[in-house]
């Protein structure tokens, strides 16, 4: 039984989620890439002293959904009061490679009582190819420096020795410098808010609370899976090549409702292949448990109490849960939107044809090289398109979907910061799916480089389009081009000056019959 009234209860949520997104914010601010920058493709979040999700950031559902592996192979480390713990290694605890995660302690009278953790997407950490995401990758020693969890920060100073090794492998290293103590910085901040905290409300009730929430949320999560019809539902898709063939990659999900409890069973998908769309285990877990956030109203806290109701299976050597030294730069990105695409059709299922499908791709452009003059440059970018209409209305146009939730990069700042020229950014007018409620319309973006310049594209839906819900139409494939030629869904190549880059992005499924 609580001792904690509701109001005090509330006030002390939006105290722990304001801590998270405060330092999200101080970490946006002070960085020095566009990426975290103008993107904002980073995410924070608090644990407990046990290393279960608190409090979170509104920010990257594929980065949070995967961080309670990251403090766990930190908790595993046992860290000391100081320590500032960095990794991004997939098979301990990352995603890939160029998600670079922080763990810190916070510490009460010389105890650990609770976990910040920070995920920022850096344009560059090293591999065959600038930006560290290539489109052919067969392993992940191509992809960039591999972090197992080390201590970037220990007892309050920095591993210089550590700095150094992982500048010496980064294309752009004031950059990498920059953002990282922006970075830190965050964790400061964090480790002062929660202090604060502690002050003002006492330690005992500040753990009571985040025991209460997690409690609270499992309550609702719980309640919204018993309402849903018991029974076993199952969504197949396919993945249009892996970047070393163009053959389809299976995927199937059979997910299983019993009470107030969901199975994610993915253990019938591809085994893992030669190219980059392998994703760890923790990939996986993301994606469902963003399915089931999705079923839940706004006010229900996002913390581990959400998804303690879920199960989450998995192979070992499968396209889901990739063993190393598996190449899975584009498994994070791409494979991990299809997932969603999964989870969602089965839900669908369960409530009635609740949603079409959206885009079901990031549309990840990767473009870099040198001035001339011995200085790199990494510019890094997903591309927004359509939302899938639903049975309430009709989807968003021109908008990241799903495992993603980033801004665009203006184009006064991709302008001033690369030798780059927009020439086209715009909606994709008539890409989404006809239907009582239509789909949400693509983007169109042109970029003609002025520089020699190495590109990859990372994309989903060129062939398949996503499909429509209770008699709606599929919104358009996606189109990549190359100086108005048709390039494929996954590709790098050099780029001339003056050539021009095109990325025409998929529409949403339409939802219901036009005629209705």
């Amino acid at each position: 039984m609580s001792t904690l009234d509701p109001i005090q209860l509330r006030v002390l949520i939006s105290a722990l989620n304001g801590l998270a997104s405060e330092g999200l914010a101080l970490f946006i601010q002070s960085a020095r890439s566009s990426n975290i920058k103008e993107r904002q493709d980073c995410s924070s979040a608090l644990f407990d002293r046990s290393g279960n999700l608190v409090a979170q950031s509104e920010s990257i559902p594929v980065h949070l959904g995967a961080m309670p592996e990251a403090v766990r192979a930190v908790i595993a480390c046992q860290p000391q009061p100081g320590d500032v713990f960095v990794l991004n290694d997939p098979f301990c605890g990352g995603t890939h490679l160029p998600d670079v995660t922080l763990v810190s302690p916070i510490v009460s009278q010389n105890e650990i009582c609770a976990y910040y953790c920070s995920r920022g997407h850096h344009s560059d950490i090293g591999g065959m190819a600038p930006g560290s995401m290539p489109a052919h990758s067969t392993d992940i020693f191509q992809e960039g420096l591999i972090l197992p969890p080390v201590r970037l920060v220990q007892a309050g100073k920095p591993v210089e020795d550590l700095w150094r090794v992982l500048l010496a492998n980064v294309r752009l290293p004031e950059v990498r410098r920059g953002d990282l103590q922006a970075q830190i910085a965050s964790h400061r901040l964090a480790e002062d808010r929660f202090t604060a905290l502690i002050a003002k409300y006492g330690l005992a009730t500040l753990q009571q609370a985040m025991t209460e929430t997690m409690a609270y949320a499992e309550r609702r999560s719980r309640a919204c899976i018993q309402a849903l019809p018991d029974g076993v539902y199952r969504a197949e898709d396919r993945l249009e090549g892996d970047g070393q063939s163009e053959a389809d990659i299976p995927l199937r999900l059979a997910l299983t409702i019993q009470g107030d409890s969901l199975t994610a069973d993915f253990r019938d998908c591809a085994d893992q292949v030669a190219g980059n769309l392998n994703c760890p285990r923790s990939v996986a877990c993301s994606a469902a448990y963003f399915a089931v956030r999705c079923l839940l109203s706004s006010d229900v806290p996002a913390n581990a109490g959400v998804y303690r109701p879920v199960t989450v299976l998995t192979r070992p050597g499968s396209l889901v849960d990739a063993q190393a030294p598996a190449a899975v730069v584009a498994g994070n990105v791409e494979t991990s939107q299809r997932l969603t695409d999964l989870m969602l059709a089965c839900l669908s299922q369960a409530a009635g044809g609740w949603v079409a499908q959206g885009q079901g791709t990031m549309n990840n452009l990767i473009m870099g090289g040198s001035d001339g003059q011995g200085q790199a440059w990494a510019y890094y970018e997903t591309i927004g398109g359509g939302g899938p209409a639903t049975r309430s209305g009709p989807g968003l146009s021109c908008a990241q979907w799903a495992m993603t939730n980033t801004l665009n990069t203006p184009i006064e700042a991709l302008e001033q910061t690369f030798p780059l020229r927009v020439e086209r950014y715009e909606p994709r007018l008539g890409s989404g799916g006809q239907g009582q409620h239509r789909g949400g319309d693509g983007i169109v973006r042109s970029i003609r480089v002025l520089q020699p310049t190495y590109i990859s594209l990372l994309t989903e839906r060129r062939k398949y389009a996503p499909q429509g819900e209770s008699g709606g139409q599929p919104g358009a494939v996606g189109v990549n081009a190359l100086n108005g030629q048709p390039l494929a869904a996954k590709v790098s190549l050099n780029l001339q000056p003056g050539d021009l880059i095109s990325i025409e992005t998929p529409g949403g499924g339409g939802w219901g019959k036009a005629a209705d």
